[in-house]
C-alpha cells in the first residue's frame, strides 16, 4: 500500500472521529471455550481454534500454546502492523523485517510458591529488525511512531483496569453474546 492509498483510506475514519468522538470507541473481544477434563482452552482466533494450555515452567509438555506467549503474540501482531501503517505514511519501503518479542516471569509466582513474587511478566522486550530505505532517523522515527501507536504495547506499558466477574450459566458452548468486531460500543 502507498501512503496515498492509507491517507485514503482512513480520511473519513478521522473525519468521522473529529465530529463524533464516541464513534471512535471500539470493543475489541476474544473467546475461548474451556476443554473438559484437561488444563486448556480453545482460543478463537478467526474461524480457527488455537489450543492454550499449562507453560512447561508450570507444569504443561510444551505441546499447547502458552497464554503468556499469546501476549507476547499479541504484541508482535500489533506492533508489526503498526510498523508498516506507520512506514506507509512516512513513506519508508520496508522490504522485509522481523519482529520479536520476549517477556520475563518468574513461575514461583503464578504456583502460588510466594506472595512476594509478581504474578505476571516483569519486563517485556520487542525487537525490531527491518531491510528498508530509511535513514538512521528515519528508522529511529519509525521506531518511536510504532510504539506510540501500538495498542498492545502502550496497554502493556500503561497498564488498565482489569476486571474478572461471573455471567450466569450459559450451558455448553454458549458464550454471551458478542458485540460486532470493529464496531464503536455505544458509550
Amino acid at each position: 500500500m502507498r501512503a496515498p492509498d492509507l491517507r485514503a483510506l482512513q480520511a473519513p475514519l478521522k473525519t468521522r472521529y473529529r465530529e463524533t468522538p464516541a464513534a471512535a470507541q471500539v470493543t475489541s473481544y476474544a473467546e475461548a471455550e474451556l476443554r473438559s477434563g484437561a488444563v486448556q482452552v480453545g482460543v478463537r482466533v478467526g474461524d480457527a481454534f488455537v489450543e492454550a494450555g499449562l507453560h512447561p515452567a508450570t507444569g504443561g509438555d510444551g505441546s499447547l500454546r502458552c497464554s503468556g506467549d499469546m501476549l507476547l503474540d499479541a504484541l508482535v501482531a500489533c506492533a508489526g502492523v503498526t510498523l508498516q501503517a506507520v512506514a506507509t505514511a512516512m513513506g519508508v519501503t520496508v522490504k522485509s523485517g522481523h519482529l520479536r518479542a520476549e517477556g520475563d516471569w518468574d513461575a514461583r509466582g503464578t504456583l502460588g510458591l510466594s506472595p512476594e513474587v509478581p504474578v505476571g511478566c516483569t519486563a517485556v522486550r520487542l525487537m525490531v529488525a527491518l531491510d528498508s530505505n530509511a535513514t538512521p532517523d528515519q528508522l529511529a522515527k519509525l521506531l518511536e511512531l510504532t510504539e506510540r501507536y501500538c495498542v498492545v504495547a502502550q496497554t502493556l506499558k500503561n497498564g488498565v483496569p482489569v476486571e474478572v466477574r461471573g455471567e450466569e450459566h450459559l450451558g455448553a458452548g454458549h458464550l454471551p453474546p458478542k458485540r460486532n468486531e470493529g464496531t464503536p460500543h455505544p458509550g
